[in-house]
């Protein structure tokens, strides 16, 4: 299979990447860090710059790497986080241009050379479907995103198109937070989960690999969060 990974140098993309290439698939990764993109074409699959805000750069690398089978949106932005009251609307537009929009871009630019049989699937995150204080905008982003699953499956069959819906996953986006700071927010946040732990990025890469194999699956947002939202 031919794998395209969006946001695929780090984190969540990148162990996407790494699952799907130790599968033997032909693995392509788009990403904007050029050490991470060095770094991944060394080790993981072919990496290229791409800015995914860029309708020019996006339209542009598929036209020019022609048919593939399954597509994962790992982009993401930063911002977006924190109290409503203290929330910078431009902050959130700007997090809504980092996510939302590169996710719908992608998904309309592949649809010229992706398979009959293929899949897209979007990473979306749990605060869509959570009530956790602070993460309005993120669920404002994320669940924008999941809610469009279930009519883009119905619209763009027999492509089938889903989300994985992550939880608190240990990876880079958790860096904004000092390091004691942040074992602090795992721990509290591993003993409100029935797993009793936080999230590692393969258990994301684990729940998208089984979406891009389960052709009888469309439509569907899938959650990963190891209970957090029970």
């Amino acid at each position: 299979m031919r794998v395209v990974v969006l946001g695929g140098t780090s984190g969540i993309g990148l162990a996407i990447a790494e699952s799907c290439a130790a599968n033997g698939d032909e693995v392509l990764v788009t990403g904007r860090d050029p050490e991470k993109l060095q770094a991944v074409s060394e080790k993981v699959a072919v990496a290229e710059a791409v800015d995914g805000r860029s309708e020019e750069d996006v339209r542009d690398f598929f036209a020019r790497h022609g048919r593939f089978d399954h597509l994962v949106l790992a982009l993401s932005g930063a911002g977006g986080g924190g109290a409503l009251r203290d929330l910078k609307l431009d902050d959130l537009r700007d997090a809504f241009e980092g996510k939302f929009f590169p996710h719908l871009l992608a998904a309309q630019a592949s649809l010229d050379t992706i398979a009959e049989d293929g899949s897209i699937t979007f990473i979306t995150a749990v605060s869509a479907q959570a009530a956790l204080p602070g993460t309005a905008g993120l669920a404002a982003i994320n669940g924008g995103l999941e809610r469009a699953v279930p009519p883009l499956a119905a619209e763009l069959a027999p492509i089938r198109v889903n989300a994985v819906s992550p939880g608190v996953i240990d990876t880079p986006w958790w860096s904004f937070l000092p390091e004691e700071q942040r074992r602090e927010q795992f721990a509290a946040y591993a003993e409100q989960t029935p797993v009793g732990r936080v999230g590692r990025p393969q258990d994301v890469a684990d729940a998208v690999r089984y979406l891009m194999g389960a052709g009888f699956v469309t439509g569907t947002v899938l959650k990963c969060e190891g209970g957090l939202t029970l």
